[in-house]
């Protein structure tokens, strides 16, 4: 079967399986009970209706008005696939509608209307708009399109966009403005060939005078050839590009131009324009599919082009979806009665700037590379970086303040980014934020063992990125410089130079160190004490027993009680702790639950068994939470087996040692987590709230239920974070992910904090 064939049986698939279409109407209050529909209906509906008839404005209080966008189309440009009809055009619609959801949170109505009468068209929007926080125009023909667009515009109070105008506009001006950097280009001299003259066409070059490009310095072709002054037949926007040229063909215009924009047909550059344009020629092919130039041919051609399609699987793809769910969240959320010049070029130089940041450890996952650097094959973002709905979002609404349509003014950006996180992040994602700031908030030194290693360099580049920590990379130099340039990672960061570090005068001190404070404790010679510290498990915790740095990370290349057993000839238990322990915590839609013990006491003891679950309470409170503590077993208060007596008599205890704790049990895990279950046990210290400390009766049970969750997909977990030891050393797990790294590492300067 051909690819093509694959493809149309797959999409038809696709879009038939029940429930048919991408998209669908759901409920966001509660319609469980006849009281819950009294309030969302009849007759309570009423009141709202009332206070909106009064004030026009509190639609957006009162409905879903401010989160809502039409996405509208007549079906007479739909795709590469021409006037194919309102009807047909639904399946493109309802696509627009699901990616307004899924990256920026807006809601859609998809609308086709059955009209190609631009005067009849205007009016059915027009009073359609009532309905909506904005209108998306897609899909609608030139030239008709700009004078749809223009008196929607001019005649609503809410914004109006025709993205197949403006979106690829905006994003191809963003690529532009990096790639005449890149090439060391200046806009405003190169000679700018435009194939294609229909409504992208149009809108991008007017865009790019708005940045500067000379309009002397455009050509503009159409299937007929270039667009010249004395050319007869051409219509308004056609004859504002129209330039005294001798140039005819696109073939003429080529030569000796810098920039190539193509929004015609696939197929149209021939290897010889290529070769006729100037050095370091930047060519966007961006017909769909079938580029005007293929891009392999492209670079077989010319090793210096900067190149960019419309298509997913070829660098810097210009996909409009960088842009449209942004400049809408954006407009909406300050109520922008326009989306106007100063907010696209707001857009652009938003967009043009993230990609000159260094990529997100997700984005470049979802790529299945291993670094992504700004440069000739990265000029634009990913659609997949969720720094988009911050960095565009947030620079669209200021714009729309700044000039003057804007309703709604924001004047706590901060909260505005959080709002804007909170929309697109799960529970998961904000618990991990809140981590972050109050790692920042505290900036500690945390030492990154095995830093040879890709995916602790990058964590630490992370790290130092966003400023969680500073980290100090203990590795072999010349391993991590290979790594670093192998993946092309930069990062400002100490190196500790695991080959020279023992060589140097300094190192008696730490021998010395050791040897004081182990004597009589298992070492019993300086030599030995030398021996032990050229293992860097043990010289890593070394130094920050003697607060050289505040934190330790360790384990990549080795296993988890390995780490442990060498770490333990170095440094103490601390004060507070008879026992040491290992924590989980899995982000949870309700918060976080930490649950112990995973990786270390197999089959703990009664005393040891509270002993864990006061370290982890302890440490739940460090992170400022308030613990509840579920000590868990197969049965509900009843006592009837060994394993629960075990469990009662920890509780015992720990209401003896620790009274104020809120603690109980035995207890099973799916009633100690409902709120609804927990409650029939009125004698409870947990009462009615679940809990968010779960201490297993042994290490086996709490392992597997921890891998067990995290299996299913749907729960983000950090750690085990090891708890006990006096000084903050934490050891990640074999092979740990990236995440995984600055995940702990986030945690541990947390801890770091609360330790000294």
């Amino acid at each position: 079967m051909s690819r093509e064939k694959k493809l149309r049986e797959a999409a038809l698939e696709y879009h038939s399986s029940k429930p048919e279409g991408k998209i669908e109407v759901i409920p966001t209050k509660p319609h469980s009970t006849q009281t819950d529909l009294s309030l969302a209906y009849s007759p309570g509906v009423a009141e709202p209706c009332l206070e909106i008839q009064k004030n026009s404005a509190d639609s957006y209080k009162y409905t879903s008005k401010g989160n809502l966008v039409a996405v509208i189309s007549n079906g007479t440009a739909v795709l590469g696939l021409g006037d194919i009809g309102a009807d047909a055009s639904k399946p493109v619609m309802e696509g627009k509608g699901l990616l307004f959801k899924i990256f920026a949170g807006i809601n859609v109505f998809d609308i086709e209307v059955d009209e190609t009468d631009p005067d009849k068209f205007i009016e059915i929007v027009k009073s359609l708009a009532p309905t909506f926080g904005g209108i998306n125009l897609e899909d609608i023909k030139a030239p008709e399109a700009f004078e749809i667009e223009k008196r929607l515009k001019a005649e609503l109070n809410i914004p109006v966009m025709h993205d197949d105008q403006h979106g690829t506009a905006i994003i191809s001006a963003a690529a532009l403005l990096n790639a005449l950097e890149i090439s060391k280009k200046n806009i405003a001299k190169v000679k700018i060939v435009v194939s294609g003259a229909g409504a992208a066409a149009i809108s991008c070059t007017r865009l790019y005078k708005a940045l500067g490009a000379s309009p002397q310095n455009i050509l503009m072709c159409d299937s007929k050839g270039v667009i010249y002054k004395g050319r007869t037949g051409l219509n308004d926007e056609k004859l504002e590009f129209a330039v005294d040229t001798p140039d005819r063909t696109l073939e003429d215009a080529m030569k000796n131009s810098d920039v190539f924009i193509g929004l015609s047909k696939g197929n149209l550059v021939t290897p010889e324009m290529l070769l006729s344009m100037n050095e370091n020629p930047i060519v966007f092919a961006m017909a769909n599919p079938t580029p005007e130039i293929d891009y392999n041919l492209a670079l077989e051609t010319r090793k210096d082009v900067i190149m960019a399609t419309g298509r997913s699987d070829y660098p810097n793809q210009v996909n409009n979806v960088l842009g449209f769910p942004y400049i809408f969240r954006g407009a909406l959320d300050v109520r922008a009665t326009d989306i106007n010049q100063e907010m696209q070029l707001a857009a652009v130089k938003a967009l043009a700037d993230l990609a000159k940041q260094n990529v997100p450890e997700q984005v470049i996952q979802a790529y299945h590379v291993k670094n992504m650097k700004f440069g000739r094959d990265y000029i634009i973002p990913k659609p997949f970086d969720n720094r988009l709905i911050t960095k565009v979002s947030m620079a669209v609404a200021k714009a729309a303040i700044d000039s003057g349509v804007a309703q709604h003014i924001i004047t706590d950006w901060k909260a505005y980014e959080e709002e804007l996180l909170d929309r697109m992040g799960g529970t998961d994602e904000k618990i991990i934020r809140q981590f972050k700031i109050k790692a920042k908030d505290n900036l500690k030194r945390i030492v990154l063992n095995n830093a040879e290693e890709y995916n602790v360099l990058k964590a630490a580049q992370i790290i130092a990125e966003e400023k969680i920590a500073q980290p100090i990379l203990l590795g072999r130099r010349d391993l991590i410089e290979k790594t670093k340039q192998q993946y092309n990672l930069e990062i400002e960061a100490e190196i500790l130079d695991i080959d020279t570090v023992y060589t140097q005068q300094d190192f008696k001190k730490y021998v010395e160190y050791l040897y004081n404070k182990k004597q009589r404790k298992g070492i019993n010679s300086q030599q030995q004490a030398n021996q032990l510290l050229k293992n860097s498990d043990n010289f890593g915790a070394l130094l920050i027993e003697m607060r050289e740095a505040d934190s330790f990370l360790t384990g990549f290349t080795k296993n988890y009680t390995d780490s442990l057993n060498q770490i333990l000839k170095v440094v103490d238990y601390s004060e507070s702790s008879k026992k040491v322990s290992s924590a989980m915590i899995l982000l949870s839609k309700n918060g976080p639950v930490f649950i112990a013990d995973t990786s270390l006491n197999t089959d703990p003891s009664i005393e040891e068994l509270a002993a864990i679950a006061e370290v982890t309470a302890n440490f739940v409170k460090q992170l400022g939470i308030e613990p509840r503590v579920a000590m868990l077993s197969h049965e509900n208060f009843s006592g009837n087996s060994k394993l629960s007596r075990k469990v009662i008599e920890a509780v015992k205890l720990l209401n003896q040692s620790n009274p104020d704790l809120i603690v109980d049990g035995e207890i099973q895990p799916d009633y100690a987590l409902n709120e609804q279950l927990v409650s029939e046990f009125s004698f409870s210290k947990l009462e009615s709230k679940p809990a968010n400390v779960l201490i297993f009766p042994d290490m086996i049970s709490a392992n597997l239920s921890t891998n067990l969750a995290k299996s299913l997909g749907s729960i983000k977990s950090i750690g085990p974070v090891l708890l006990g030891l006096d000084k903050s050393i934490h050891i990640i797990n074999r092979n740990s992910s990236v995440e995984d790294i600055v995940n702990l590492a986030t945690l541990a300067s947390i801890d770091a904090h609360v330790k000294k």
